[in-house]
């Protein structure tokens, strides 16, 4: 594999240089002035990532509910064979 130029690399530079500046100014010139979301009605971002962890805190609470009720379910089951197990070993 042939090495790169110097000459290519510089070229492959420009190229994306003013490809950038190119879409900078179609981004500026697309938003007129005045047409920017005042912050005050935009939600923020902490708002957004505090709804979230309010979800998965409530996820979380149902997982753990429901593993509490399994294991109590499970708990509920081995003992009731345990005292049958004793019950029929002494009859």
């Amino acid at each position: 594999m042939a090495p790169v130029r110097s000459e290519a690399r510089v070229g492959v530079l420009l190229l994306l240089s003013a490809l950038s500046l190119l879409s900078a100014r179609l981004v500026g010139a697309a938003q007129e002035p005045g047409t920017a979301i005042p912050a005050e009605s935009r939600p923020c971002v902490d708002c957004h990532a505090f709804e979230f962890m309010q979800r998965a805190l409530q996820d979380l609470k149902k997982t753990a509910y429901s593993l509490d009720t399994r294991t109590e379910t499970l708990l509920l089951r081995a003992e009731k064979r345990g005292l049958c197990d004793c019950f029929h070993a002494i009859h």
